[in-house]
């Protein structure tokens, strides 16, 4: 604002306005005496049916009037016109003179000019925000985030914010500046605003843009001091800055390191740092990516875009959760859900994104970041507050804690046929080359809490599919049984109709974002400004049901996500966007499957309508498979080579003992099987079976397993024993009893008496000689075990032939008379207990399960070595009297 110094008596005539008066950053010009212009209305926000002065209190009517002395102030007649920003029509018939009243109007002057100062006072609050968009001749910029940048000053400008936008990229200055003349002549305004004030918006939008090359430190320097010769010439306080990363991962060090030295606002001023996916590519990457950017940024500077947080329906979801907690209270959580489906499919394929869709894939580009956010604002326990972003991202974050782990059998992949040939032309492959690169792909997730136990997560996506549509479907159970026949449940509203919630995101039959709920559910509460009830569509049906089985709302007015996003980044929104930890919590959850996928072959499918049924999958238990188990090979590719699923499972010797060996699932099936069959056994000949078991990463795909498909094993007579574990509390992640009690106890019927725990955690205390915890298990064990012999205990081995918590080159545990001890581990935590060596070869069976390519080197050398447990404690496993079965995956028998 240019001082005060246009303030000049109020004075309206009937006279419309051609222009404005707020241009850009420049406050109203002086108004000359007898000019009838509207100096109020740049100061007026008002509301339909009231008019209010820049946050002052509001005028009582849409209607007012006054006069000075001489009859120059006349304010008459205050409309909205349903335009936005701060701008007003003022639309007066020649008022009628009321009885000169010299102290009335005296006094009414002054309260107008008090209303204009303070008004005047709060808009220089409100201070110059700097909006740097790095990347501004880009197509994401093209499209999508100029277009959002013109609309948050749309929607703040008439606050009392003021705005300089700057477009950065590493084109030349005048390449650059006629490129972006172009985007934002290309720019639109709201539906309802007219042609001629669109063209005065743009007018004001373009000449508050810059474009300028960034490409060195002493650029960003350059930029820096030139915001703040602008702020400090319009005599203004610097609110803050925004720079938004449209390029490409790999650049985002440098020009963090930039803003960090050269570029920051001072110190009354906030920085906003915003950031596109993809975000990593594993969880190793993921976390090196958040370690650098952390070095430079805190936490509450960084927002991380996940463009489907923007989307209306997918934004619906918590508020619709918080607004109808009386009704869902009763029926979000496994006794009512049936299940839940996240979907996203497409219809165009990957031509001409081929080097991108190479290097992610579509778990990468779209499972591991929209469909899981999505999944978490279905899953997550609703915060009392649910208007307090960092109580919502705590519980965000708790769900993702909460996701059981995946594995190969828990997804299906496919590839739609012309694929390949795109890849080889685009990225020069030779004519042989096959990638295995998967365009579709479902997942099943379960989540392991109270609420969802048992209740699948559908979660889909693909390239060349037969319709473009976006979906998040809670389906409830129905346990009604109608009488009357089918013809009679629309007409009464039966029970027997499907009852389900429906967020729908967008395209499709509908065409629009929707939020959709069974009439025989409940009416929902949906915010009533801002979503309307749909109008009936006849002959329109979704998911079998005509539209009229719904109560149906759509967004009064539709938005686009960047828009949305970009306006909470402004207002500091932070639960609209990926924090840190649920970045990292997310890549935790889904680098184990892309590893296991890496070398899977996805099922060729022809895309469009021809994929018939190729593609349908089903579910049981925590298996997910396709529903036609042999393809048809439609051409040459990958499909014709042997599947995993082609071998069968091997017998042989290791180490003079029995060896299974097979791909992964059938040797956990295997193991299971086997397992079973001993249990039973065991309880037959026993009344009980008891299991020792280790801990570590491979034994949890046996406990998924157990949980999941062994319905007659006889958990009721089981005692379940620990071979080791480290010294953590028991609640700890790291603990390997927490590991048994997420994927295996929560989800069987194990009297909680037979579950045995190692005594790691007394008296405050990890694992402290004083308190006898190896003692007392060992006493337990002599107590309920018949001789200390097992029925059978599962043990691993690690890459250094380390087996339970015994390694090489120590001796603790590896003979004596000590049945439990206490060990010391090369790794972290270093701390541990373990069963003993002596202890574990007293077992009537000894199962050794060994998995992985990074096994395949020890695998080797023990083969060749006798008995040396000093050396390679694995090699000192023989049960006294009992036998030992050695249970390894290809990659680790064969490499």
């Amino acid at each position: 604002m240019e001082g005060a110094g246009w303030l000049q008596p109020l004075t309206f005539t009937s006279q419309p306005l051609s222009r404005p008066l707020v241009s850009g950053n420049r406050g109203p010009e002086p108004i000359p005496r007898g000019a009838r212009q509207e100096l109020l209305a740049p100061w007026v926000c008002t509301r339909p049916g009231q008019a209010r002065l820049c946050g002052c209190p509001p005028i009582a009517a849409p209607f007012a009037w006054a006069e000075t002395e001489t009859g120059n102030l006349i304010l008459t007649h205050i409309l909205w016109p349903g335009s936005v920003h701060g701008f007003v029509d003022v639309n007066r018939p020649e008022p009628q003179r009321h009885p000169r009243r010299p102290g009335f109007r005296k006094m009414l002057t002054v309260a107008v000019w008090v209303a204009l100062l303070g008004c005047l006072q709060a808009q220089e609050l409100q201070g110059h925000v700097s909006v740097i968009l790095l990347g501004a001749t880009g197509d994401l910029a093209k499209k999508y985030l100029w277009q959002g940048l013109f609309q948050l000053y749309l929607d703040e400008a008439g606050k009392g914010h003021r705005f300089s936008f700057h477009g950065a990229a590493l084109t030349t200055p005048e390449q650059g500046q006629e490129i972006l003349a172009k985007i934002l002549e290309s720019l639109s305004c709201p539906k309802d605003v007219a042609p001629d004030r669109c063209a005065e918006l743009k007018d004001q939008f373009q000449r508050l843009s810059q474009y300028r090359q960034l490409k060195t430190t002493e650029d960003y320097l350059a930029l820096s001091k030139d915001i703040e010769a602008l702020v400090q010439r319009e005599g203004l306080r610097e609110a803050g800055r925004i720079f938004y990363f449209s390029v490409p991962p790999f650049a985002y060090a440098d020009i963090a390191r930039s803003i960090n030295s050269s570029c920051r606002p001072g110190p009354d001023a906030w920085l906003r740092v915003v950031l596109e996916k993809p975000f990593g590519h594993d969880y190793l990457s993921a976390q090196q990516l958040a370690t650098e950017l952390g070095s430079f940024f805190q936490e509450e500077e960084m927002y991380r875009v996940d463009h489907y947080l923007g989307k209306q329906a997918v934004a619906q979801i918590l508020p619709f959760r918080d607004q109808n907690r009386e009704a869902l209270d009763g029926l979000w959580n496994r006794h009512h859900v049936e299940r839940v489906e996240i979907v996203l499919k497409e219809t165009v394929d990957a031509e001409g994104r081929t080097s991108f869709y190479e290097e992610y894939g579509v778990i990468r580009d779209v499972l591991q970041n929209h469909l899981t956010e999505i999944l978490t604002l279905v899953a997550m326990e609703l915060p009392h507050n649910a208007s307090s972003s960092a109580a919502l991202l705590q519980h965000k974050l708790q769900a993702f804690r909460a996701l059981r782990g995946l594995r190969r059998g828990s997804a299906v992949l496919g590839q739609y046929q012309a694929y390949g040939e795109q890849v080889r032309r685009e990225l020069h492959k030779p004519d042989g080359f096959q990638s295995l690169t998967p365009t579709f792909a479902g997942i099943l997730v379960h989540v392991d809490n109270l609420r969802w136990e048992g209740v699948p997560f559908i979660l889909m996506s693909g390239k060349a599919l037969d319709e473009r549509v976006g979906y998040v479907r809670v389906l409830f159970k129905n346990r009604a049984f109608c009488v009357q026949n089918e013809q009679q449940w629309a007409g009464d509203r039966s029970r027997c109709l499907p009852r389900q919630v429906i967020f729908h995101i967008g395209h499709g039959e509908l065409g629009s974002p929707a939020v959709l709920v069974s009439r025989t559910l409940f009416r929902p509460a949906l915010p009533s400004g801002s979503w309307k009830e749909l109008e009936g569509r006849p002959g329109l049906r979704l998911f079998g049901c005509p539209l009229s089985d719904f109560y149906a709302y759509s967004p009064v007015q539709e938005q686009d996500a960047y828009s949305i996003l970009i306006s909470h980044i402004f207002h500091g929104r932070k639960d609209s966007f990926i924090t840190t930890e649920n970045l990292l919590a997310s890549w935790v959850f889904w680098t184990p499957l892309l590893e296991g996928l890496a070398h899977e072959a996805p099922r060729l499918y022809p895309g469009g309508a021809e994929n018939r049924h190729l593609l349908d999958f089903e579910f049981s238990g925590s298996q997910l498979a396709f529903s036609v188990q042999q393809a048809e090979q439609l051409v040459p590719g990958p499909g014709s080579a042997p599947l995993p699923s082609d071998f069968q499972v091997l017998r042989a010797t290791y180490r003079d003992s029995p060896l299974v060996t097979a791909w992964p699932e059938e040797l956990i099936a295997k193991l299971a099987d086997d397992i079973e069959a001993v249990a039973a056994k065991a309880v037959q000949r026993f009344g009980q079976f008891h299991l020792a078991l280790s801990g570590g990463s491979s034994p949890i795909a046996l406990f998924q397993q157990l949980a999941s498909g062994h319905y007659s094993f006889p958990w009721v007579h089981t005692h379940l024993w620990l071979v080791d574990e480290r010294c953590v509390p028991l609640w700890d992640p790291e603990s390997n009893f927490q590991a048994l009690q997420t994927h295996l106890l929560r989800h069987v019927r194990v009297p909680h008496y037979n579950v045995h725990p190692m005594p790691v955690h007394l008296r405050r205390r990890l694992c402290a000689e004083e308190d006898r915890g190896a003692q007392a298990y060992a006493e337990d064990i002599l107590a309920l075990v018949t001789n200390g012999s097992f029925d059978l205990v599962l043990l691993g081995m690690g890459t250094d032939g380390h087996t339970a918590s015994l390694f090489p080159q120590s001796p603790t545990g590896l003979d004596g008379e000590q049945l439990v001890v206490l060990t010391e581990s090369p790794f972290k935590p270093h701390h541990r207990m373990s069963l003993s060596l002596p202890l574990i070869n007293r077992a009537r069976k000894v199962a050794v399960l060994v998995m992985g390519k990074l096994k395949r080197e020890i695998t080797m050398l023990v083969s060749r070595v006798g008995r040396q447990p000093r050396k390679w404690p694995i090699s000192g496993v023989l049960p006294d009297s009992g036998q030992l079965i050695w249970y390894m995956d290809y990659e680790a028998f064969l490499g």
